[in-house]
């Protein structure tokens, strides 16, 4: 893609296998009446956002309950949590190395301790001989840096720290309410759509 020098990634359903479906029917189980107005790929009630930016995992175990007034344990909610996380897209991870000899790569991703620490060991389990940080020039989770998509400053903390420009800089993500934010930016956007993969779009 013309002038651009950095790629900056979305994680879930770009680099990774997702489905919310999993999820809401694993609370749906576990007796969460509409869990969709707590939690969709387009939607975060304030609990779930605040998982997102920092809020303690214990805290959040606490207030899950007492907001849905489920008698649940730490690891039914954890599992139930965990339930949208699939595998990783192993030809759009094969093309990380050889992109990075053209570009700058970074991860952006809404996400929290919960299934960071999930997707970690799927990955550690499925490439045992690579950090998975190491596949980027910087990778930044929401929750650790109490910044999250769309947010401007989400984007913007990436640009700062790295001296980016937004002229040069490509946000690839699967929801459009990210990508309209990052295109009010400046940054060159490619919304990628269900059935599109990293490794068909010429990069």
């Amino acid at each position: 893609m013309q002038n651009v020098k950095n790629i900056i990634f979305d994680l879930g359903g770009v680099l990774f296998n997702i489905d919310f479906r999993l999820t809401e029917k694993a609370f749906t189980e576990l007796g969460v009446k509409d869990f969709a107005s707590y939690f969709t790929q387009f939607h975060s009630n304030p609990l779930f956002a605040r998982l997102e930016t920092g809020v303690d995992t214990d805290f959040f175990y606490d207030a899950f309950r007492k907001e849905t007034g489920l008698d649940v344990t730490d690891e039914q909610i954890r599992h139930a949590w965990n339930a949208l996380l699939l595998d990783f897209r192993k030809e759009s991870m094969a093309m990380l190395p050889l992109l990075r000899k053209k570009y700058k790569l970074y991860l952006l991703s809404n996400t929290n301790e919960i299934h960071i620490q999930e997707f970690l060991q799927r990955f550690e389990q499925t490439y045992p001989e690579t950090h998975f940080e190491d596949l980027f020039d910087g990778v930044y989770y929401s929750h650790r840096i109490g910044r999250r998509k769309p947010n401007a400053d989400a984007f913007e903390f990436i640009l700062h720290k790295h001296g980016l420009s937004a002229e040069e800089t490509l946000f690839i993500d699967d929801s459009i309410n990210n990508i309209e934010a990052a295109d009010q930016l400046g940054i060159k956007t490619i919304h990628l759509k269900p059935g599109m993969r990293v490794e068909e779009l010429g990069l």
